[in-house]
């Protein structure tokens, strides 16, 4: 054992003490860094099977005749696959919030963890990560992108290379939060641009595009739409949390 892992057993017991770890969403004390207590834990809604194999909405039964759903068979989405952790609830809204707005940047790695194990990239074809981008006026007023926090993350567990300039957002949209389906389309809609050179680095790749909340799917798919028109072989999406219609 080298020096510093001594020195990190020596000195865990005194920040456990000064600092003791915190439940990522509520923040009451427990055993480890980056768990949930028990109430929190057992309070989500973790999506799960059976599911459309395309846009992931919730599918009533598991027959064979019902892989996708009747909106992916009728107009197909620009991407393949997309998936979520957990139903949009306190839990998934917390944790949300303390990153976004609360500056908990090490809740990214929380979050990336989970999102991680929701990859079904084949290992042997060229991929990457690329994370939801905020337009820059925003990065200076926050002073980072969530998502790109989380990509990184998830690249650093996968192994994939992580391209945060690849995708950009060109135009500074309004809140989307308070709008429809309809209206955030069209508020999207040439929000986001490729970066110069783009094409290169997409051509045949698949793609692992990556967000915090999933509400409408409008930035996704808008975000989506550029990347197969750059090049993009196939295209993924993985969020932390998503709204259901039964949330809205």
């Amino acid at each position: 054992m080298g020096m510093l892992p001594l020195f990190q057993t020596a000195v865990r017991p005194l920040l456990d003490y000064a600092l003791p770890p915190r439940c990522a969403a509520c923040g009451v004390i427990v055993d480890e860094t980056g768990t949930l207590c028990a109430p929190c834990w057992s309070s989500i809604d973790f999506l799960g099977e059976p599911l459309c194999a395309i846009c992931g909405v919730d599918l009533p039964s598991m027959s064979a005749e019902a892989t996708s759903c009747g909106a992916c068979i009728a107009a197909p989405p620009p991407y393949d696959r997309a998936r979520a952790v957990m139903r949009y609830g306190e839990v998934a809204r917390l944790m949300a919030h303390r990153l976004k707005y609360g500056r908990r940047l090490s809740l990214s790695g929380v979050m990336a963890a989970h999102i991680a194990r929701l990859l079904s990239v084949d290992q042997t074809a060229p991929a990457l990560i690329v994370p939801v981008p905020l337009h820059r006026w925003r990065i200076w007023s926050r002073g980072f992108n969530q998502a790109a926090l989380i990509a990184r993350h998830v690249g650093k567990r996968s192994g994939l290379p992580v391209e945060v300039d690849l995708l950009r957002r060109v135009r500074n949209t309004p809140p989307l939060h308070a709008l429809g389906t309809r209206e955030r389309a069209r508020v999207v809609r040439g929000a986001f641009a490729l970066a110069p050179g783009a094409t290169e680095a997409l051509t045949g790749r698949t793609v692992i595009l990556i967000d915090d909340i999933w509400t409408t799917g409008a930035t996704a798919t808008a975000c989506s739409r550029l990347l197969r028109q750059g090049g993009a072989g196939r295209i993924e999406i993985l969020c932390w949390t998503r709204v259901t219609q039964s949330d809205d």
